[in-house]
């Protein structure tokens, strides 16, 4: 489990197709704490450790993770959102994210607000009834305030802001128009989905 406070910048060093795509990640983590086996999210996509060195940890990519995420994250020289897991005691900053990514979502207009930037993602029209105004979303593995929601055909259009400590301290820096990002909905939305779903039936 996450909480969407990215704690760290890394960059792809190495993208390597193997039965799966093995990642060799660049972090200003102190690597010697991080277990092999460890879950760390890497923007929004909780994925594995499964090799490190002083300055660097690599992951393994399924081709179902690949296939359900924006592409352009995974191949060198990417930036990536990371965050380590949640331990017993940590202050939850954001809201609680699980690293399972709902839809690949797309900055339909990206335009500054003030010192922010104004953006509206457009997402599959199968999410719509999860997402709410002043409720919360991962982008990317960052914990941000859902500001309006509009449904437009088959998509769902909704509107965050980024401010400039945001920007600053991940990879939302310099975002523009068309850009694929990784969308986590609340897990609470989520099962009351479902919940609902059921009942209608």
């Amino acid at each position: 489990m996450f909480t969407g406070i990215v704690t760290d910048v890394g960059t792809v060093r190495s993208a390597e197709q193997r039965g799966d795509l093995r990642l060799q990640i660049a972090t200003g983590y102190d690597t010697a704490t991080i277990d092999l086996g460890a879950s760390i999210a890497c923007s929004g996509v909780c994925l594995t450790v499964v090799d490190k060195g002083d300055d660097w940890f690599a992951v393994d990519l399924s081709g179902e993770t690949v296939s359900r995420t924006a592409g352009a994250h995974w191949r060198e020289g990417a930036k990536l959102n990371l965050e380590r897991s949640l331990r017993m005691g940590d202050e939850i900053g954001g809201h609680i994210v699980t690293g399972h990514i709902d839809a690949v979502g797309e900055v339909a207009e990206a335009s500054p607000e003030g010192d922010s930037m104004g953006l509206t993602v457009k997402v599959p029209q199968r999410l719509g009834n999860m997402i709410a105004a002043k409720g919360s979303i991962a982008l990317d593995g960052v914990s941000l305030t859902i500001n309006t929601v509009e449904d437009a055909g088959e998509s769902t259009l909704f509107t965050v802001n980024i401010i400039p400590h945001t920007a600053q301290q991940t990879s939302l820096s310099g975002i523009a128009e068309g850009r694929q990002l990784n969308v986590e909905v609340d897990v609470l939305a989520r099962y009351l989905q479902r919940m609902l779903a059921d009942r209608a039936q």
